[in-house]
C-alpha cells in the first residue's frame, strides 16, 4: 500500500483505532525534516498500540545482514511487542541486503513493527524484489520533496498548524531565506510562535525575526539556470560565494549541465523523441521538465558558445590570462547561467 506523507496520520488513526497497525512502514525520501516527521508518528502510534521496546539497526558498507534475521528473531523477554528501525541511507542494500529485507518482509509477524528508512529510489530501484516486497508487507510511504515554488504554501500551512498567519510577501522572504533547507524554516516557524501570539503577522515582525540561515546547494544552481529562474541563479550564486563554496565545484555542475543540453539538443535533431534521448542521456526524471524548458530557449551554437566560456571560467580561475572573459570568474559563471536562464540565451 502506498500512501503520500501527508495522508500518513490520517492513515495511522484510522488503524490505530481498529488496533491493526501495518507490519512494515517504509519512508522514503529526501527530505530529512519531512521523512522524521513521518518516522516519529509511526513510533508514536506504535507506542500507543502497545509497542514497547525499540532496536535500531544503521545499516552501512560492512553491515552483516543475518543481524536482521537475528533480531528479528529476537524479542526480549520483558516486551511483547516492539518496534525494528532499519536505517538504509544508501538505498542500496547490495545483493545480501536485497535478500534479508525480502525474507524479512515475507515473513513479518504481529509482535515486530518495522521502519524502514531509504532515501527517494529512482524507477528502477523501486521495482526491484526486495522494495516490492517491503510495499507488499505493508504501508510505502513516500516523501516528496518540497521545491521552491511551493515552499510559500508549505510555510503557510507550518503557521496555521500554531494559529498564525502572514501575508504573501511574507511568506516568500521566509522561503528566500531558507533556501532549500526545511528544517531551517521549521526552526524559524518556531521561533515565530515564541515571539508573537496567534492570529495576522506582519511582514515587519517576520522580517525582524528570521535569520539568513541558507545552506545554498551547488546542485540547485544547475536546476534554476536549467528552469530559467534568473534571480534564483544570481541569489544562489551570492549565496556560495558568500559561504567559501570552491568554484570548481560550481563550474563542473554547470558545464555537466551544458554538455548534457548539447548531447540532447544534437539527439533531437536527428529525430530521436525527447523522452529516448533523456533516457540516454541519463537525464533525471525530475529535471527532464526544466531540462526540456531550456532546450526550447537555448540552441545549439548558443550552447557551445557557452561551453567554451566555461573552459575560460577554468582558465581564470587558476589564474592564467582571459581575453574574453571577465577577470572576475564568479562574475563569469553567473553570467553563463543567466545565459541559459533567460531567453537572450535563444539564438541558434
Amino acid at each position: 500500500m502506498q500512501l503520500r506523507a501527508e495522508a500518513l496520520a490520517g492513515h495511522l488513526a484510522s488503524r490505530a483505532r481498529s488496533g491493526a497497525l501495518a507490519r512494515v512502514y517504509t519512508v522514503a525520501g529526501d527530505e530529512p525534516l519531512l521523512a522524521i516527521e513521518a518516522q516519529d508518528a509511526i513510533r508514536a502510534a506504535a507506542r500507543a498500540s502497545g509497542y514497547t521496546e525499540r532496536e535500531v539497526l544503521h545499516v552501512d558498507a560492512r553491515f552483516d545482514w543475518s543481524q536482521l534475521a537475528a533480531h528479528a528473531r529476537g524479542l526480549s523477554l520483558f516486551a511483547e511487542r516492539r518496534i525494528l528501525e532499519i536505517r538504509l541511507p544508501s538505498g542500496k542494500p547490495g545483493k545480501a541486503g536485497a535478500d534479508a529485507l525480502r525474507t524479512h518482509a515475507e515473513t513479518a509477524t504481529d509482535d515486530t513493527l518495522t521502519i524502514v528508512s531509504l532515501p527517494r529510489l529512482d524507477r528502477k530501484q523501486r521495482q526491484a524484489d526486495w522494495a516490492a516486497a517491503l510495499d507488499a508487507a505493508g504501508v510505502w510511504v513516500d516523501v516528496p520533496a518540497v521545491e521552491r515554488e511551493a515552499l510559500p504554501a508549505w510555510i503557510a500551512a507550518r503557521l496555521a498548524r500554531q494559529q498564525q498567519k502572514a501575508p504573501r510577501e511574507a511568506l516568500e522572504f521566509i522561503a528566500d531565506r531558507v533556501e532549500g533547507n526545511l528544517l531551517a524554516a521549521h526552526q524559524e516557524i518556531g521561533k515565530l510562535a515564541l515571539l508573537y501570539p496567534a492570529g495576522e503577522l506582519t511582514f515587519e515582525q517576520v522580517e525582524a525575526s528570521v535569520l539568513n540561515v541558507a545552506r545554498y546547494d551547488v546542485f540547485a544552481l544547475p536546476v534554476a539556470m536549467l528552469e530559467g529562474d534568473a534571480k534564483r541563479v544570481v541569489r544562489i550564486m551570492d549565496g556560495l560565494r558568500a559561504e567559501g563554496e570552491p568554484l570548481p565545484l560550481l563550474l563542473w555542475a554547470v558545464t555537466e549541465d551544458l554538455r548534457t543540453l548539447l548531447r540532447l539538443r544534437a539527439a533531437l535533431d536527428r529525430g530521436v523523441p525527447y523522452a529516448q534521448a533523456a533516457r540516454e542521456a541519463w537525464v533525471r526524471r525530475e529535471k527532464e521538465a526544466a531540462t526540456q524548458a531550456a532546450l526550447r530557449r537555448v540552441g545549439a551554437a548558443a550552447l557551445a558558445r557557452l561551453l567554451a566560456r566555461c573552459a575560460d571560467v577554468d582558465r581564470a580561475f587558476k589564474g592564467l590570462r582571459t581575453p574574453r572573459a571577465d577577470s572576475d570568474a564568479w562574475l563569469e559563471l553567473t553570467d553563463i547561467a543567466l545565459a541559459v536562464a533567460t531567453p537572450r540565451a535563444s539564438t541558434s
